[in-house]
């Protein structure tokens, strides 16, 4: 029940993440190739594995009960994704130290208050660059998803962990059973049969 709570949490989580992700990536993308040029490989890498992971999402999440049966596959899958994710974001690693604000001061204007006096008051503009600030984005999310892909990798290790205990004990208590049975089947027919030839010898 907790891993079920934990899981779906996660990858909700992931979800969340992952589809503005590959919306402002498809958007870079688009602009490529509407221009006839190759997409850079630092969005391009980061696209293609937002794209497989939101859809490995989504599908563990709504068939949910195969993903628990499965889930020392979900696992490595999951890690994998990890270092896919980690591999996407060093290729973006150089956006981490763009500015992607600049605050530009206007000139000073006087401000009248009537009896009251005057002031002087200065105006600052912020400029964002979209570029930087889509791909300065991404690349948060990128390393957001590497964290949560660690976090479900383990949780369904775990769970895949418990399942394979508790195939083992259910297969040594069905075992156990089968011979108990077999062997007390048995021992009334060898009672029989020695009784059986213990009053011919008499006879």
């Amino acid at each position: 029940m907790m891993f079920a709570i934990f899981f779906t949490f996660w990858r909700f989580m992931q979800i969340v993440t992952l589809i503005p992700t590959m919306g402002m990536l498809a958007y870079f993308v688009n602009g490529y190739v509407q221009t006839n040029a190759l997409t850079p490989n630092y969005i391009l890498v980061l696209f293609i594995v937002s794209v497989l992971a939101l859809a490995w999402s989504i599908y563990t999440l709504f068939s949910y009960h195969r993903s628990s049966s499965n889930a020392t596959f979900v696992s490595v899958v999951d890690l994998l994704f990890v270092g896919a994710f980690i591999g996407a974001v060093y290729a973006l690693r150089f956006i981490a130290a763009a500015d992607c604000t600049s605050i530009t001061r206007g000139d000073p204007y006087d401000v009248s208050f009537g009896p009251f006096g005057s002031a002087s008051v200065t105006n600052y503009d912020a400029n964002v660059d979209k570029t930087c600030a889509m791909l300065k984005a991404s690349f948060a999310f990128g390393i957001m998803n590497c964290v949560f892909f660690f976090i479900t990798s383990i949780l369904a290790c775990l769970h895949g962990d418990r399942a394979s205990k508790g195939d083992r004990t259910s297969y040594y208590r069905e075992t156990h059973t089968h011979r108990h049975g077999h062997r007390s089947s048995r021992s009334p027919h060898s009672r029989h049969s020695t009784h059986s030839s213990h009053r011919r010898v008499y006879v």
